[in-house]
């Protein structure tokens, strides 16, 4: 295979990757410094990110019509700029409410980014090459989801308002996308109930069911459990700082990245159900380990299966959706897959918010290993492989 990581389109995709986690990673090591300044409790804390990822449940299946009916590039370019704008306003906000309210319209921004970086590689790369450039994909977001809260940490020493200056980095990716990509566009043929039509035909099978239910169970553990409740479990236990909080994360995302980079190999020697079966066990043994660790130090084997199952499970179900989705339902199809991680996303913090109220930090884990046991049961039963298509 050709050394994909090279191509100059696939380097644009992994810009909009990039900026399509830092809304949320960024801001990971500063929540318990946004909860002492705006004076929010450890159940509001999670309006922070649910006002962010909302806009992707509401707009969802609106940015994947766009995507097959209107092309890729002519929606990507202004998502960048409005995401940028308001994740930049943040930086100004004084009360919850207006936080709130800027963290909602960057999430309008935000919203078609992560179904557009899939869509396009679906649409780049076909064959065995689309699993490799989603695996190199899945590191590059692996190493943002390890270096936003590491340099977000380091900013949030400066006050909790200064992560909102990273947006400011779709601005000349934005630009350069807009004079210099060069990426396939879908023909529209057909009416738009057509397309509607076959559209749901193909999500309706019973690969395409269990995949997008994977997504919405792993989502849900990334954002309940994780990222709205680790922070506050090793600050408040452990009194780790805003930038140690950043150097967990880091731990977990660098194994995230090593695996995915070798997702292809990996796919190839044991195949793709056996992949998503490994990353829910290793799922499970995070939600078990991590709220028993005695000491800061021993949160990070756990946290580390935790960046073993992303790097083994996310790619590996871009891969089979893309491949299951022609070019002109592909759009639709990750917005399918986009709406049900958005509502993971929001609704996790507060699901896991209630949890937390009832039971305490052990229960919002439990919660989470509930999820991984319903992910080790799609793969072993509800999931074939699927064979890359020519």
């Amino acid at each position: 295979m050709r050394r994909l990581y090279l191509d100059r389109n696939l380097q644009y995709v992994f810009g909009v990757t990039l900026m399509a986690v830092l809304g949320v990673s960024s801001i990971i090591p500063a929540l318990p410094d946004i909860m002492k300044g705006l004076h929010l409790s450890p159940v509001q804390i999670g309006l922070v990110i649910s006002a962010f990822t909302l806009p992707g449940v509401l707009f969802s299946p609106l940015v994947g019509i766009m995507a097959d009916r209107m092309g890729r590039k002519v929606l990507l370019v202004p998502s960048l700029f409005v995401f940028s704008g308001f994740g930049f306003a943040c930086f100004f906000a004084q009360t919850m409410n207006q936080l709130l309210i800027l963290r909602f319209f960057q999430g309008v921004g935000a919203a078609p980014l992560g179904v557009l970086y899939s869509t396009m590689i679906g649409d780049l790369y076909h064959g065995a090459e689309r699993g490799q450039a989603m695996g190199y994909n899945a590191s590059v977001l692996a190493m943002g989801t390890a270096g936003y809260p590491a340099i977000g940490g380091v900013l949030a020493l400066l006050g909790w308002h200064y992560p909102f200056l990273l947006p400011l980095l779709a601005v000349p990716l934005g630009l350069t996308i807009l004079f210099f990509m060069d990426t396939p566009e879908p023909q529209k043929s057909g009416s738009l109930k057509e397309y509607f039509a076959e559209a749901l035909r193909r999500m309706k099978t019973r690969e395409a069911m269990a995949l997008f239910a994977t997504t919405l169970l792993t989502f849900i553990i990334l954002y309940g459990p994780l990222i709205t409740y680790l922070p506050l479990l090793l600050s408040h236990r452990f009194g780790a700082s805003p930038a140690t909080i950043g150097l967990v994360f880091l731990a977990a995302s660098g194994f995230t990245g090593l695996v995915s980079f070798q997702l292809g190999k990996l796919t190839q020697r044991f195949g793709q159900r056996t992949l998503l079966t490994a990353a829910a066990v290793f799922y499970g043994l995070c939600m078990v380990f991590t709220p028993q660790a005695p000491t800061l130090l021993l949160t990070i084997p756990p946290v580390i299966c935790f960046g073993l199952a992303q790097g083994l499970n996310i790619p590996t179900v871009m891969t089979m959706l893309t491949t299951i989705a022609p070019m002109e339902q592909r759009g639709a199809f990750m917005a399918a897959n986009g709406l049900l991680l958005r509502l993971a996303q929001t609704v996790a913090p507060m699901v896991m918010g209630g949890l937390y109220a009832l039971g305490g930090m052990n229960a919002v884990f439990w919660g989470g290993f509930v999820c991984a046991a319903a992910i080790l049961l799609l793969a072993r039963f509800y999931i074939v492989n699927i064979s890359p298509a020519p």
